[in-house]
């Protein structure tokens, strides 16, 4: 939020992308190529300073003169015409040669690097160190130290202006947050390509080079900041600096391969430090940073550079341990002496205040270039906050599980959670709901019960029982009303409301049956019977609560919808179909395909009933269910108009499309029934039951 914005004209990167890989080949490329292209951005574009965040630690063979080195050693040494003939050529192969003059001379800095392992090696060479042994004899500074190092070409360093490693100091989380601006290696100290690079840089402004001055704050003998010439770089107790990130865009970026085809106009990087680096993947120079999960190691440099040149680059002074104790001390006593008396929501306000003045005066002190402390006031915060609530948890807590206790057997434990969370909003008190009922009874538990044990029977009805009501509490988050026998009540839209209670019942049942179907090769390879179960399912207003005697009550729902769901339930056996379902379900359910199975009027009601069977969501519609639906309902309109051969014509069709639909042979038995015994003229369509 607070990285600086605006482009940094100062700084380009001439960057080796994929761009540059394509068109020029993989990376390293010949020195030759390396040499021109060095003279190229010094004599045609004008650069002022050259970085390379690269190292160039091997010779380049590409020109084939070892071959020719050994040919004069060797066979063709006494060769007096190839001896001179090669004497005259062998400066224009010698392509290490060609680069170390194209650098010499010229302010060119060079990049290398510092490694750690056990057996660390020590390859070519390094440049003078800017700080000798003995230079921090005495005081308190812990600096990274390393073991080994990877630097250039002897010749390359003798004819550079300078060298600096681009070794990061990752944290712990393996974020690079800060560039040790001085490292340890034998004892002495080296600086960083950036600092390499700033050096070189006051070098091209006054004509001499700069010391490198440690500075320590008065009475202290902790490293604070390094003084390099007019420019002061601050440091932490590592002799580290934070890296002061600039946002996308800040640097411009300019492919190599546009500077080595001449595709940059004369005098466009005139008088800019130039960084040589790479953002392509495959060449390993990308970097966790907090700004970006892969960012360029070059911008990294160049963000150093010009934090150094402008000042930008944060401190964390010697005095910041005494502020934060400061704001813990204030922070904390107000907070421990006011958030007792405070109500939960005033308390959690206060919290948040404590926690916004922290982080707004690390915020002002961030913002002035000094870096506090942050993880110490805010931990503090809300170890003061959560151990004052923990005391109201667990008296609230109390609440909380007696309704948890009395609603744990009936509902899901999310909805309980839910519950749990604002126990105020809900009580067992009967009241008046939309809810959706739904009935689950096993056919033919009779002669089952006479095929087992006892014992069989118990194991058979807990499976059964189990199972069932792990889909309807679990899966769709149903409320059990209770068991008889073998029979499941069930409801959904309290005792939380659920505006799709009917959808959400019709899925259940749907799951139900397939469920039974898995239980049933279970019970068949245990020798016990299959089952059948039908499902009744109605939606209406309820009465639903904790009802009952003054001997025994429980948490239920009465109603017509109930009765209804009941009897829908007994009519599925009539009509050879596994669920029905009354009008006001198909209604509420929209997105759920259902079949009309017919009006009928069950006994005590005046008026008929349009029933259904779902079929499932309304997105499995298929074109040939869509034409079997639209027969079936020529059909209906057939039988309730008394046209029985049409209806026989139509089920006929219909059995031979779809044999294992029960519905279809119930229906050419219920006509075959109506031709035998017609109906009484002005028959209605609507099937009386007399039972319940």
């Amino acid at each position: 939020m607070t990285m600086p914005g605006g482009a940094e004209r100062g700084i380009v990167i001439l960057d080796i992308d994929e761009k540059s890989l394509g068109e020029i080949g993989r990376w390293p490329w010949s020195r030759r190529l390396m040499a021109e292209t060095v003279t190229k951005l010094f004599e045609r574009h004008g650069i002022a300073l050259l970085g390379f965040d690269v190292v160039f630690a091997e010779r380049d063979p590409s020109s084939g003169i070892e071959t020719l080195d050994s040919l004069a050693q060797g066979e063709l040494k006494q060769a007096a015409a190839f001896q001179q003939a090669y004497r005259e050529l062998r400066p224009r192969l010698d392509n290490d040669a060609l680069f170390a003059a194209a650098i010499k001379g010229r302010p060119v800095v060079l990049g290398y690097y510092f490694n750690s392992e056990e057996q660390a090696v020590r390859a070519n060479a390094l440049p003078e160190p800017v700080l000798p042994k003995g230079t921090f004899a005495g005081r308190d500074v812990a600096f990274y130290r390393w073991s080994g190092y990877t630097g250039n070409l002897p010749l390359y360093q003798q004819s550079a202006a300078g060298a600096g490693h681009f070794n990061p100091a990752p944290d712990k989380d393996g974020i690079s947050r800060r560039v040790p601006m001085l490292l340890e290696f034998d004892g002495a100290y080296y600086e960083p390509l950036s600092l390499a690079v700033l050096r070189a840089y006051i070098v091209l402004q006054t004509g001499s080079a700069p010391e490198v001055r440690p500075g320590y704050p008065e009475g202290y003998d902790t490293l604070e900041w390094l003084q390099v010439g007019p420019y002061v770089v601050p440091v932490d107790q590592h002799g580290a600096a934070l890296i002061p990130y600039r946002r996308k865009g800040a640097f411009e970026y300019v492919s190599l391969a546009d500077v080595v085809k001449d595709r940059i106009a004369p005098g466009a990087l005139k008088g800019r430090i130039a960084l040589i680096g790479t953002t392509a993947p495959g060449l390993l120079d990308l970097r966790a940073t907090p700004v970006a999960a892969s960012f360029p190691g070059v911008e990294i440099h160049a963000s150093l550079i010009a934090g150094m040149i402008d000042g930008s680059i944060r401190q964390t002074p010697k005095y910041a341990l005494g502020a934060d104790v400061v704001i813990l001390a204030l922070a904390g006593i107000t907070l421990a002496l006011v958030i007792p008396t405070l109500s939960a929501l005033w308390a959690t306000a206060a919290a948040m205040l404590a926690l916004l003045f922290t982080a707004g005066v690390n915020v002002v002190f961030w913002q002035n270039g000094v870096v506090l402390p942050l993880a110490g006031g805010v931990l503090m915060v809300a170890a003061l906050y959560t151990m004052n609530m923990a005391y109201g948890y667990f008296v609230e807590s109390r609440s909380k599980r007696q309704l948890a206790g009395r609603f744990g057997e009936y509902v899901p434990p999310e909805l309980v959670d839910r519950m749990a969370r604002d126990p105020g909003k809900y009580d067992m008190a009967p009241r008046d709901a939309q809810l959706t009922i739904l009935f689950c009874d096993v056919r033919g538990f009779t002669s089952i019960s006479e095929s087992l044990k006892p014992g069989e029977l118990r194991e058979y009805i807990n499976e059964y029982l189990t199972a069932m009501s792990g889909i309807i509490r679990g899966r769709h988050r149903g409320t059990l009303d209770k068991y008889i026998g073998d029979a499941i009540m069930a409801f959904w839209g309290a005792p939380v409301e659920d505006p799709d209670h009917a959808r959400n019942a019709v899925l259940a049942a749907l799951d139900l049956q397939k469920e039974c179907e898995t239980l049933n090769r279970r019970f068949v390879a245990r020798g016990w019977p299959a089952l059948k179960i039908g499902i009744g399912i109605e939606s209406g207003m309820v009465r639903v609560g904790d009802m009952g005697s003054q001997i025994r009550r429980a948490y239920t729902a009465m109603g017509d919808a109930v009765n209804v769901a009941s009897r829908l339930e007994g009519r599925t056996k009539h009509y050879g179909v596994d669920i029905l379902a009354g009008e006001a379900v198909r209604g509420l359910a929209r997105d759920i395909l259902f079949r009309e199975v017919d009006r009928i009027k069950l006994k005590g009601k005046d008026r008929g009933l349009t029933v259904f069977e779902p079929l499932g969501p309304m997105a499995e519609l298929t074109p040939e269910r869509q034409e079997e639906l639209r027969l079936w309902s020529q059909t209906l309109h057939a039988y309730r108009a008394a046209q029985w051969d049409q209806a026989d014509v139509n089920l006929l069709n219909l059995q031979r499309a779809r044999p294992q639909t029960t519905l279809y042979r119930a229906f050419s038995d219920i006509v075959a029934e109506k031709r035998r015994n017609p109906p009484p003229a002005g028959w209605d369509g609507v099937t009386a039951f007399a039972e319940k």
